[in-house]
């Protein structure tokens, strides 16, 4: 049997430049007395094998006898440990993604098929916000229902619709680091949907105003501020908050309202823009907020950019209502339900929403622009109090 740990400590510290072999194919070479590198001579199916195991003093003689001895246990199952180490190298670089970069190149992979190219950041925010600061540095690899469980634990229940977005864009990361070949648990976000168990948070529904008491509301509306204009105009169309915030000269054309379509809510597959019939009363709101605009836009914030959606809400909030700004769109809704025989795919485009599947809105040519005219002027003539009885006279 071969001598094994020839060297000792104090021997390679005082060695001159030279080969020292310290038994059973470990070997270190110094270049000078204070340098040189550790080497493991082998013999894989015949192959003479020279593999360095790092340099010296950096590795001590303590570390390259128990590298040596590893490498060694894969000499003898006939493996080439040069081919093996490099296997390893690999995949552990690929298992040393973060979930923060997977989570972006995820990201970037989707941008297609997301309105807007995913400008507004609602499919990154639930990651962004809830995910990634707690597991962003964590390579993908390492992450396991516990993580996840941990992590999405504090709003499970008092943010559900959230938590279940951040659960799904998480798995959707998990499947696009598989695809890129790393080692990943699919069933992860599965597992830790078991843990986490069954949500108690129930949706709700976004406070509406009562089709009836919308006229005296609007009357209310009477100082000409910013904030009550939008209010006014966001009634009369039925359009949601963020187009009406956004509004800009740019996308009036006479009582045609065009609504760039990468800033139409709930429209994923919307290539074009969406028109917006104008009844007169809109006509001399719009008239009024081009008199406060700034860089085109007719509803500018105090500081720069446009007014927020809370600042309509706060309105309403300070009148201590429970009804909020999305709400006007139920409450026009529920008018043309209860007081017309409006067809239903005319009353939907009124809201914007998607009428029909992908066959019938091929062949479908008409957004059914005059139809809407109609209907929203019948609807302001409501609520600006121009007719009398509308449920009397409206069927």
């Amino acid at each position: 049997m071969r001598q094994n740990n020839k060297l000792s400590g104090a021997k390679i510290r005082t060695a001159l430049a030279g080969k020292y072999g310290d038994g059973c194919g470990l070997w270190l070479h110094k270049r000078d007395i204070k340098q040189g590198k550790w080497v493991l001579l082998v013999t894989v199916q015949g192959r003479r094998r020279e593999m360095g195991l790092g340099a010296y003093p950096s590795v001590s003689l303590k570390e390259a006898r128990e590298e040596a001895e590893k490498w060694r246990a894969v000499v003898r199952k006939s493996l080439d440990p040069i081919k093996e180490r490099e296997r390893e190298r690999r995949q552990a670089e690929r298992n040393m993604n973060l979930l923060k970069d997977i989570a972006l190149d995820a990201f970037e992979s989707r941008k297609a098929e997301l309105k807007g190219d995913g400008k507004a950041g609602r499919w990154y925010s639930p990651l962004e916000l809830h995910v990634l600061p707690k597991l962003g540095r964590v390579p993908v690899a390492d992450i396991d229902q516990i993580d996840i469980r941990d992590t999405l634990a504090p709003i499970w229940h008092e943010k559900a619709e959230t938590a279940n977005k951040a659960m799904e864009r998480l798995g959707i990361c998990l499947k696009h680091a598989a695809a890129l070949g790393l080692d990943v648990d699919l069933q992860a976000t599965m597992k830790a949907r078991a843990l986490l168990g069954k949500q108690r948070h129930k949706p709700k529904n976004i406070p509406a105003l009562p089709w009836l008491d919308v006229p005296s509301f609007y009357a209310s509306l009477n100082d000409g501020t910013t904030t009550q204009l939008a209010l006014r105009l966001l009634i009369l169309t039925a359009v949601r908050s963020g187009p009406v915030r956004k509004a800009h000269r740019d996308q009036f054309n006479g009582d045609v309202w065009t609504i760039p379509a990468e800033i139409i809510k709930g429209r994923r597959d919307a290539t074009e823009d969406f028109r917006v019939p104008l009844s007169d009363a809109a006509l001399d709101i719009i008239e009024a907020a081009k008199k406060r605009s700034r860089d085109g836009f007719l509803f500018p914030s105090v500081r720069k950019g446009v007014i927020s959606d809370a600042t309509m809400s706060r309105l309403m909030e300070r009148r201590e209502m429970e009804a909020r700004p999305h709400g006007f769109r139920s409450s026009f809704r529920d008018w043309v339900a209860e007081t017309t025989n409006t067809p239903h795919e005319v009353a939907e485009m009124c809201l914007g929403h998607v009428v029909g599947g992908t066959v019938e809105r091929a062949y479908r040519r008409t957004d059914h622009l005059d139809q809407r005219r109609t209907l929203l002027q019948r609807w302001t003539n409501y609520v600006t109090a121009k007719l009398a009885d509308t449920v009397g006279t409206s069927r």
